[in-house]
C-alpha cells in the first residue's frame, strides 16, 4: 500500500517534530521544506532531544529540499497533504497561499495550516477553492536551538479539524482531517486528536497569545514577573483577555468559565518564560502581530465589540515590527502621499 506523501513547510522545532512523528507511523513519507538549516540537515541529519522520543541522532526524513516542488512540472509526484508550520506574517510577502501554491494540486491536496492567529484558512480559501483546508492548534514545546538540531521540552499536543470551504463538501474535509490524525496518531498514544470544534480552540489559544505574546514584547518581561507584578497583569492581561473573550463570544464561540485562571496559570511559577513575540523581537525577528491581534481587532469591528486595550497594544506593537522592519531594510522612512503629520 503506497505511503500517504507529506509536504511540511516550515522544519523548525513543531515541523521537524510533525514530521518525525508522521514517519514514525509508518504510513506517511514526508518531504521537508528546509532553508536555513538545509546545509547542515544534508550534512549530518537532524539531532532531536526530545521528552518523548528520547534522543534521536542523524534523523532524516523520506526527502530533503530547500524549495517548494512544484507539481505541474511533472517530475514531482502531487502531495496528498501540505502541512505548514512556519510563521504567518501577512504583513510582510510571500503569504502562505504564494508560498505553497506550486505544491498544490487543485482537488487533491488538502492544506494544514499549523500556525498561530485567527482566520488565517480564509485566504487560503479564496487561492486554493477546490482543496481541503484544516485547522491544527498546537500546544507542542519545540524549538530549534541550532540549525537542524531540535530541543522537545514538551509533549506532543494538537487539536485538529476541517475548516469550512464553500467548495469542498464539509464530508470530504472532515474525512481528510480525520486520515491525517489517523496517519500522525496510529496508536492514540499521542495527545493528537480530530476536533470538530477547532475554531473554539483557537480562539482559546488567542487568549494566550494577543495577551501574555505582546505584553511581554512590549515590556521586555517573562510571563512569571508579569504575574509577580501583578499592577501589569490587572491593567494589561486581565482585560484583554475579557476582550478576547467577548469577541469570541460575539462571534459565536462560548469559551471556558474559567479562561482568566486558565490564561494567568498556563505557565508554571517556576518558569521565567518568554513567548514567542517577546523571543522574536529581541532576536530583531519580525513577529506574528496581524493574526494574533490584527485578526481578533478586525473581527471586534465588524461585530461592534469594545476592545479598548487590545487596541492600544495593536498600536505599540505594529510600531515594534516598524522598527524590525527598518532594521531589516524592510521599511524606509519617508513621508508617503496623504499623511497628515508630515
Amino acid at each position: 500500500m503506497a505511503k500517504t506523501r507529506v509536504l511540511v513547510v516550515g522544519t523548525g522545532g513543531i515541523g521537524t517534530i510533525s514530521s518525525y512523528s508522521l514517519e514514525k507511523s509508518g504510513t506517511a513519507e514526508v518531504t521537508a521544506v528546509m532553508r536555513s538549516n538545509y546545509d547542515a540537515a544534508q550534512q549530518n541529519g537532524i539531532d532531536i532531544d526530545s521528552v518523548q522520543f528520547g534522543q534521536i541522532k542523524g534523523w532524516r526524513p523520506t526527502a530533503i529540499t530547500n524549495s517548494i516542488p512544484d507539481v505541474s512540472s511533472g517530475t514531482v509526484p502531487p502531495f496528498d497533504y501540505i502541512l505548514v508550520t512556519t510563521k504567518n506574517i501577512p504583513d510582510y510577502p510571500p503569504v502562505v497561499s504564494d508560498i505553497i501554491a506550486p505544491a498544490v494540486t487543485p482537488g487533491k491536496s488538502a492544506i494544514i495550516l499549523s500556525q498561530n492567529g485567527i482566520n488565517i484558512e480564509k485566504p487560503l480559501i479564496s487561492r486554493f477553492p477546490t482543496n481541503p483546508i484544516i485547522s491544527a492548534v498546537v500546544y507542542t514545546g519545540a524549538t530549534e536551538t541550532a540549525p537542524a538540531k531540535i530541543y522537545h521540552d514538551a509533549n506532543d499536543c494538537q487539536k485538529i479539524g476541517a475548516y469550512a470551504s464553500p467548495q469542498v463538501p464539509v464530508e470530504v474535509a472532515e474525512e481528510a482531517a480525520k486520515k491525517f490524525v489517523q496517519i500522525y496518531n496510529p496508536d492514540g498514544k499521542l495527545d493528537v486528536i480530530y476536533s470538530p470544534d477547532v475554531a473554539k480552540a483557537r480562539w482559546r489559544k488567542i487568549a494566550y497569545n494577543a495577551s501574555m505574546n505582546p505584553v511581554a514584547a512590549i515590556l521586555r518581561m517573562d510571563t512569571r514577573r508579569i504575574r509577580q507584578s501583578q499592577h501589569v497583569a490587572e491593567d494589561l492581561i486581565l482585560p484583554i483577555i475579557h476582550e478576547i473573550r467577548a469577541i469570541a463570544e460575539a462571534s459565536g464561540v462560548t469559551l471556558e468559565p474559567d479562561l482568566v485562571h486558565a490564561v494567568i496559570h498556563q505557565d508554571p511559577n517556576s518558569c521565567e518564560f518568554k513567548p514567542s513575540m517577546c523571543q522574536d523581537y529581541e532576536k530583531g525577528n519580525l513577529m506574528e502581530v496581524e493574526n494574533i491581534i490584527g485578526e481578533p481587532l478586525r473581527e471586534a469591528e465588524k461585530l461592534n465589540v469594545s476592545t479598548p486595550t487590545l487596541r492600544t497594544i495593536y498600536g505599540i506593537m505594529k510600531g515594534l515590527q516598524l522598527r524590525v522592519k527598518e532594521a531589516k531594510g524592510l521599511w524606509e522612512p519617508t513621508w508617503q502621499p496623504g499623511n497628515p503629520f508630515e
